[in-house]
């Protein structure tokens, strides 16, 4: 979640970045800047935005999970064997 409190002006950013960037490395939380009022970019450290990419690809794996054993019990695959076979012939490899 994004802290309420931490939401400034994108000049106030301009002005002391450099304060901002050791708050975004120490606390690890994303800030929103603003223009004219309005949100219009989130900074983070690069330490936690790689801490979020690899969460999103957990989550990404699990929800691929989830989606085949849906499938499975809806007997929606195909035997592994089958599978083995096509790309064993489309690919020119010899089982045996």
């Amino acid at each position: 979640m994004i802290n309420l409190e931490n939401i400034h002006a994108l000049s106030e950013f301009q002005r002391k970045s450099k304060d901002f960037i050791r708050k975004l490395k120490k606390s690890g939380k994303p800030a929103v800047l603003t223009v004219n009022g309005q949100a219009e970019v989130v900074v983070q450290s690069a330490e936690a935005y790689q801490k979020l990419l690899e969460s999103h690809e957990v989550l990404e794996t699990v929800r691929g999970i989830s989606r085949g054993l849906e499938q499975a019990k809806r007997c929606e695959g195909r035997p592994l064997r089958g599978l083995i076979q096509e790309l064993s012939r489309e690919h020119g490899i010899s089982l045996k």
